[in-house]
């Protein structure tokens, strides 16, 4: 007995999508998380050129940027995002 899970994009669909985002160039930012744990993040160029538009409004380096990041607590999600 065979079960299909149906979902919103079609498997053709979701394969195209990911071999196009396989072949767009990814930018490595290496910082250190809060704990001291050393992280390599892939940005696309559109998150790249963002968080270094930032880091360059704040003359810091993207490398700090995401370290001050990490220090910024995350807001609780509320009832109504929840329950989506």
């Amino acid at each position: 007995m065979e079960t299909k899970i149906k979902t919103e994009i079609d498997e053709p669909t979701f394969l195209r999508d990911l071999v196009k985002v396989s072949r767009q160039k990814t930018y490595q930012v290496k910082w250190v998380d809060r704990d001291g744990t050393e992280r390599v993040t892939r940005l696309s160029l559109a998150e790249h050129a963002r968080l270094n538009t930032m880091a360059h409004a704040r003359h810091i380096s993207m490398t700090e940027v995401m370290r001050q990041a990490a220090h910024v607590p995350v807001a609780p999600k509320s009832a109504a995002s929840a329950s989506e």
